[in-house]
């Protein structure tokens, strides 16, 4: 059984905030530079200063020498992470509503839960896990509201629905993979997955898109951000969750996502908030924490005793 500690709470909730507000920079980005090359832009800045971190701290990624299928594995994992999965969002979303591309990401936790019953040992899938989780999706899609599921009349929409589900698939057999590694240094894997999908992503900008455009001043500072914080510090984030707490813990951080988009839409953007957000955000914190109902009890219960302790002493 994980022991899922404040720290581990804390951290997804930082990871939604970052990967929730980063919609809001990644239009600025867009307004000065084409789509595949925002995704080699953002994975090689955070490739290169994970490694700078991780080569500062020594270097080391495994503990003890590992099998040649861990490094297949490790292959697997860099384009899965990071490299797949944006340049599908990126396609994607030219094609369907934004709508429809929130309720893919949040589809994330639906598909961990069970690919982790059978492949990750101690998370077993629960009548009350599951539960939590499809409370937690309704809140989602009411918090979304009606545009998730509006045809967005292009012609290519299907293929882009399928991109972007296929990108929710990505996420969600990264964090069963990563979970199942030996024991690995969490600077060092996010560092080596950044670094594979930077090779993978910048020949095909290349082919695809010509050479790097000349940026503004305005999207070059939104892509060196969405490099540097919701790419290379999100991921050393996500690793430590990952290997600590587990792929369904982490998979909270989906639900999120929508919800800090909405609301940082609103503060910054000035857009309305939906009729529907007090219901919406109601349903999400309660399918959270009927999702993780055994966490939550073990942490307070034990926050009491040591309480109770400190009032004994």
């Amino acid at each position: 059984m994980t022991d899922i500690t404040g720290r581990h709470w804390l951290m997804v909730a930082v990871l939604g905030l970052t990967w929730g507000g980063a919609f809001l920079v990644i239009k600025i980005a867009l307004r000065g530079i084409t789509p595949l090359w925002l995704a080699a832009a953002r994975i090689g800045l955070g490739a290169l200063f994970t490694s700078a971190i991780w080569l500062f701290r020594g270097g080391k990624l495994f503990t003890d020498r590992p099998a040649r299928h861990q490094l297949a594995i490790l292959v697997l994992l860099g384009l899965l992470s990071s490299a797949l999965p944006f340049m599908l969002l990126n396609w994607g979303q030219q094609y369907v509503t934004s709508g429809f591309a929130g309720v893919s990401m949040a589809s994330v936790a639906l598909i961990v839960l069970p690919l982790a019953h059978f492949f990750v040992p101690g998370e077993r899938l629960t009548w009350r896990s599951f539960l939590g989780f499809i409370i937690g999706f309704v809140g989602v899609s009411i918090l979304i509201g009606g545009q998730a599921f509006n045809s967005s009349g292009a012609e290519l929409e299907l293929m882009g629905r399928l991109a972007c589900v296929s990108a929710a698939c990505c996420y969600a057999c990264t964090s069963i993979l990563i979970r199942r590694l030996p024991k690995v240094d969490p600077i060092g894997l996010a560092a080596i997955l950044l670094l594979i999908g930077a090779l993978a992503v910048i020949p095909l900008a290349l082919i695809v898109e010509g050479s790097p455009p000349v940026v503004s001043g305005e999207a070059l500072i939104a892509t060196v951000y969405l490099g540097l914080v919701p790419t290379a510090a999100a991921s050393i984030l996500r690793v430590a969750v990952v290997r600590s707490a587990g792929p369904v813990f982490m998979s909270l951080v989906s639900y999120q996502v929508p919800m800090w988009s909405v609301l940082l839409g609103t503060f910054f953007l000035a857009e309305p908030l939906p009729s529907t957000l007090i219901w919406a955000l109601g349903l999400i914190l309660c399918g959270m924490g009927l999702s993780q109902y055994g966490a939550l009890v073990r942490l307070f219960g034990l926050r009491r005793k040591k309480s109770e302790r400190r009032l004994q002493s």
